[in-house]
């Protein structure tokens, strides 16, 4: 499948997830609490109930990490979030840049645009702003940022080499970055890689874990750190939609998985 192709599948996924939870919200298919036909996305979620900021009409439950705790972010501090979707990473950020700093989301789907929107209308503020755009071509000027965060979005990006360097790019001399992703151990059957649902769902997007931290570290980031991973158990059912019952054995006594790793890294 083309790149192009996997963003169309992408964007048209995550649109009809923001339309579906805009109307109904938290008991929607694709809501926090459920799933989406046969892909449960809230396997890969973190509970965000407990951070300061926190606003459950932008939590669709589509996260794989919260990486605003490991993000060092300060007060004053301008920060850019990458696939921000409805907004729920920016609100979390923007209640520690506090009032002198700026929060700025990246998406390329406009049903999540409005909805981020929406929701920043509701909350009033002023120093907080949605930006329609493409990872792999951020529409955004250079040493622009301070931090840049993500939240398992970079594994849906066909390029990674690109989104990277562009990371680079915006970020401040002396800034950093801070991502949750899903990345693979070991080889993954080739039904989950491929099936457009999954990839939606974050797992066909993922690579290989060593191959992940090699693209930041040759991007030129130092200081590149681990600060939280976990497997992603799948349930044997969502399985059966794509592998035999051999298959499964396999896979799950392979020694094989899927993880989400919370990483960062410092530009010079």
């Amino acid at each position: 499948m083309k790149a192009e192709d996997l963003k169309h599948i992408v964007k048209e996924k995550y649109g009809e997830i923001a339309s579906q939870s805009k109307l109904i919200n938290q008991s929607s298919c694709c809501g926090s609490t459920s799933s989406c036909g046969d892909v449960d996305y809230t396997i890969f979620s973190d509970d965000y109930s407990g951070q300061e900021g926190y606003n459950p009409d932008a939590d669709l439950g589509l996260g794989c990490g919260i990486p605003t705790n490991y993000a060092a972010i300060r007060k004053g501090d301008h920060v850019l979030d990458l696939g921000s979707g409805a907004g729920n990473d920016c609100f979390v950020a923007r209640a520690i840049v506090g009032e002198t700093g700026k929060v700025t989301g990246l998406d390329f789907t406009e049903a999540m645009l409005q909805k981020a929107n929406e929701n920043k209308q509701k909350l009033g503020y002023a120093n907080v702003d949605f930006v329609k755009g493409d990872i792999e071509e951020m529409p955004l000027p250079d040493n622009s940022f301070d931090v840049v965060v993500s939240n398992c979005v970079l594994n849906l990006v066909p390029d990674k080499i690109k989104a990277f360097a562009e990371i680079s790019r915006v970020l401040k001399a002396g800034g950093h970055f801070c991502v949750s992703d899903v990345v693979i151990k070991g080889d993954l059957p080739e039904k989950l890689r491929k099936d457009a649902e999954m990839y939606a769902g974050c797992v066909s997007g993922a690579i290989d874990m060593d191959e992940y931290l090699g693209i930041i570290r040759k991007k030129g980031f130092q200081n590149v750190t681990i600060h939280k991973q976990k497997e992603i158990s799948i349930p044997t059912d969502i399985l059966a939609n794509y592998l035999t019952s051999d298959e499964i054995k396999s896979f799950e006594n392979g020694g094989r998985g899927i993880f989400s790793i919370t990483v960062s890294g410092d530009k010079n």
